[in-house]
């Protein structure tokens, strides 16, 4: 079976780590993992206390024993970011071992913890590339696409959910997108692989809510719903780790756009995206939410905004997170009328 010389993993953390577990079982092929599987970190490229890729290097052009082949997963790679610091990794990548297969693991370091990550030098990705190699970068993306990665990952599970418990699933996860890969993977260890899930079986399992994005917070305010508004904003502040302040900055952005197509006269999705520089169907949402709730409402809102930041900058002597209650329920009051 032909197998890639070299993968580099990317991206983010929880991702990261599901897919060097899936990269080495695929790499390792039935091969005694004890034997075949050599891992080094950051402490293994130190030498006289400078950091060096030689080990990674040695360990890559080692030939087997006792097995067919060998695997290599070097982790923190991302320690080395500038391409004069990978050059020896380079020159590997021209003629690699064909027993070998290694993984690279594009991470920070961790002693000392690494503050940034650098890009992947262009070099490397090159050599990996000539190589016949892979560069992976782990992303649940963003909006629908995110939601359809989460999508994604139940209906490939071990267990199969029902419809109530994956909408469970994805109602409390919320933006934390990357709880599902474990949660999936307690499940199928709890129930064995093909078990059929319910709500009930799901719901022990699920944790803490998870955060929300900010168009689910003003959704429920714009709908009118107090409670949900509420819960949705408890999650932001919680989960989320937004502070109240960040929340304030959110929801004056939402009715900036509210204010901005009032009396424009634009009353098509198009134009309005064009004149507010979104998408289209967050410009529609907007737009049906001006018309409902008209100039004077939205005057209010804008009133009510102003109020609480006086009030989250030292007016008042409420904590920050009743101030942001009684203002979305406030707001969310606006809609009901």
């Amino acid at each position: 079976m032909s197998r890639s010389p070299v993968l580099l993993i990317s991206g983010e953390e929880a991702l990261v780590g599901e897919a060097l577990r899936k990269a080495v079982n695929e790499a390792l092929d039935g091969e005694d993992r004890t034997l075949a599987l050599e891992e080094l970190s950051e402490e293994n490229y130190r030498i006289d206390g400078e950091l060096d890729l030689a080990p990674l290097i040695d360990a890559a052009q080692t030939p087997p024993m006792l097995t067919g082949r060998r695997v290599v997963v070097a982790r923190n790679v991302g320690r080395f970011g500038r391409a004069d610091e990978v050059d020896g990794l380079i020159r590997y990548l021209v003629a690699p071992l064909d027993t070998t297969t290694l993984i690279l693991v594009w991470e920070k370091g961790v002693k000392p913890v690494q503050q940034r990550l650098a890009a992947v030098p262009k070099a490397l990705a090159e050599a990996i590339s000539a190589a016949g190699g892979q560069v992976l970068r782990c992303s649940v993306g963003r909006g629908r696409d995110a939601d359809q990665w989460v999508a994604d990952q139940i209906v490939h599970a071990e267990v199969n959910l029902d419809g109530r418990a994956r909408a469970m699933v994805v109602e409390r996860i919320g933006e934390d997108r990357t709880r599902v890969i474990g949660l999936l993977s307690t499940l199928a260890g709890v129930f064995g692989p093909g078990h059929q899930v319910g709500a009930a079986d799901v719901a022990p399992y699920l944790g803490d809510a998870g955060g929300v994005t900010p168009w689910d917070l003003t959704d429920a305010i714009d709908s009118g719903d107090i409670a949900a508004a509420i819960e949705k904003l408890h999650r932001t502040m919680g989960a989320g780790e937004r502070h109240p302040l960040g929340v304030l900055t959110a929801l004056h952005g939402h009715y900036v756009r509210l204010l901005r197509l009032d009396g424009s006269g634009l009353d098509d999705e198009k134009s309005a995206a064009a004149e507010l520089g979104i998408k289209t169907y967050p410009a529609k949402k907007i737009l049906a939410t001006g018309r409902r709730l008209g100039s004077d409402r939205i005057a209010k809102a804008m009133r009510l905004l102003g109020d609480a930041d006086l009030d989250l900058r030292g007016r008042s002597a409420w904590p920050p997170e009743l101030v942001a209650e009684v203002l979305v329920a406030r707001l969310a009051s606006l809609s009901r009328r």
